[in-house]
């Protein structure tokens, strides 16, 4: 690893720099998609189309607390990119040795207080009586993982804020072979059903964090020293302004999600199951995008850190043109063959059809949704956490509006307008604050 584990981008051609490290985050990512596509194949053709539904039940809750944890340490690579692309790795060795004590107590604090409350926050959101059961056995395994979950994330997070796109790469389909492996192992010869499939995610998590931290543990400016890992309030107190933004935001946008399963928890195990099929779908396509604003956050933050402003602007520039690019194919996939996608999922004919509406209006929005996450992450890389926290908070209030004026009309089809109306209401409001922020700072260090 040696010389290759960071990667300076405070020098060279921006769309050559972004491409490069884009490409091995985004095959890590689908590939993470790919193992979760192949998780609910697993577990609604191996177990059925009512287990597809418990497990999908879980999604946004699991959002909800895990990406309170992701987004925590993306905000907490924030200020490690910022340091390594001004060169004071003293100061990157510190935040580092910090971030870990605060991984840690998350961790432990997210795992208790979840489990000790699951069943009533899924009775709260109106699970049906038959989906419970495989619910809590699905969820609980997985939040007994939380705090891998979370160091896993950080592992990862730590090397691309280097520039290391590569490690984080091998490392998510090491995770991703294991976990189909492992699924297919646990459900169809051990017969341990949805427990099974959250087994196999948590060991896959494991695999995935040990591989990063051996690659980590090779380069020594990375390593704290003795003295490093002595708590020091101050440097807790940085990292924990600029994560926690991130992290409620991820959480508050998770609470718009909720609102949405409520009501498709309403309609019925059938609408459940295909609001499942869609969301795995779309989560699989929204990835290209979302990569772009993960590359663009590391480019932003090493330039923020070297006083580059002209070119955080190019980057900026043509992270927008790389995900209109990327989203006009997968835009007119979802508008063309929507029941052929969830079909590898989903058994009842019935059920697929109901996807067909939901898929269509979502992959007509993946445009504002892409520049959504590139303005996100360009803020973000800057330092600039609150006003993206707020877009979250715009996001959930654009789906409980939208969601109980549409739903009484349009049934399944207005919760994925009151999706999309969430996507444009905080693009908009990103872009708007981007362009602030930017004539606004004359001089970055």
């Amino acid at each position: 690893m040696g010389k290759n584990t960071t990667n300076d981008m405070t020098q060279g051609n921006c769309m050559r720099l972004l491409v490069q490290f884009f490409l091995p985050i985004l095959a890590g990512n689908l590939f993470q998609q790919l193992y979760s596509f192949a998780d609910s194949m697993v577990v609604g053709k191996g177990i059925g189309d009512t287990a597809l539904a418990a497990v999908g039940n879980t999604s946004s809750v699991h959002f909800l607390i895990i990406g309170f944890a992701i987004g925590l340490t993306g905000g907490l690579g924030i200020c490690i990119s910022q340091s390594f692309g001004s060169g004071n790795y003293e100061k990157l060795r510190k935040e580092l040795a910090m971030s870990v004590w605060i991984c840690l107590a998350i961790g432990i604090v997210i795992t208790v207080v979840s489990l000790a409350f699951m069943r009533q926050l899924f009775t709260f959101l109106h699970t049906p009586e038959d989906l419970m059961t495989e619910t809590l056995q699905y969820f609980g395994t997985i939040l007994a993982g939380t705090t891998i979950t979370i160091f896993n994330n950080f592992a990862m997070t730590l090397l691309r804020s280097v520039g290391n796109s590569r490690v984080p790469l091998v490392a998510m389909i090491i995770s991703a072979i294991a976990n189909v492996l492992m699924d297919l192992l646990f459900v169809f010869p051990l017969h341990m059903g949805v427990l099974g499939a959250a087994l196999a995610t948590v060991l896959a998590q494991v695999l995935s964090a040990l591989y990063c931290c051996y690659y980590i543990g090779r380069e020594k400016n990375l390593i704290p020293k003795k003295t490093d890992w002595k708590p020091q309030s101050v440097i807790i107190k940085r990292l924990t302004l600029k994560g926690l933004p991130v992290a409620v935001m991820n959480s508050v946008t998770a609470v718009g999600g909720i609102v949405l399963q409520t009501f498709v928890n309403n309609m019925g195990t059938s609408y459940v199951a295909a609001y499942a099929a869609c969301t795995k779908i779309l989560s699989l396509f929204e990835q290209p995008a979302n990569t772009v604003g993960l590359a663009l956050l590391t480019f932003v933050g090493q330039n923020y850190g070297a006083g580059k402003k002209e070119r955080i602007r190019t980057g900026i520039r043509e992270g927008v043109i790389l995900t209109i690019l990327i989203n006009i194919p997968l835009a007119l996939m979802l508008l063309c063959i929507p029941e052929f996608l969830t079909s590898f999922m989903l058994n009842d004919a019935s059920i697929i059809s109901y996807t067909r509406d939901f898929l269509a209006v979502t992959g007509i929005c993946l445009f504002p949704l892409g520049w959504l996450f590139v303005f996100r992450n360009g803020c973000q890389g800057m330092g600039h956490t609150f006003v993206p926290m707020l877009s979250g908070v715009l996001e959930v209030s654009l789906r409980v509006v939208m969601v109980k004026l549409l739903t009484p009309y349009l049934a399944f089809r207005g919760v994925a307008l009151a999706e999309v109306s969430a996507w444009i209401g905080a693009w908009i409001m990103l872009m708007i604050t981007y362009w602030i922020y930017q004539e606004r700072t004359d001089s970055f260090r």
